[in-house]
């Protein structure tokens, strides 16, 4: 069994209050989690205006097809304009891991 985990650090576009980060980072979590059938929340910096931390997780028998799934998550947060991906965090665990 592998687990893979990504954190994003967003900065968002002109957002004035908390309602306006909502009505952005609401629609970018439905979104991945229909998609691409992963667990996803906004996991930090919930009461700062313009920033947003994304975490993100998907489990899988197979790593190649786990890190797709990160692969495909990533880039499609990457090319959402209302957003611009400051960073990213990446981890896998598999069964060896201590």
């Amino acid at each position: 069994m592998y687990v893979g985990t990504l954190s994003f650090d967003l900065l968002l576009g002109d957002i004035r209050s908390l309602k306006e980060k909502r009505s952005v980072v609401r629609p970018i979590v439905a979104e991945l989690h229909r998609k691409y059938a992963v667990s996803v929340a906004e996991v930090g910096d919930q009461d700062l205006h313009r920033r947003a931390e994304i975490g993100l997780a998907a489990v899988s028998g197979d790593a190649g097809h786990l890190t797709d799934v990160l692969d495909r998550c990533e880039r499609w947060i990457a090319a959402r304009p209302e957003v611009e991906l400051l960073s990213v965090r990446r981890r896998l665990h598999g069964d060896d891991d201590d």
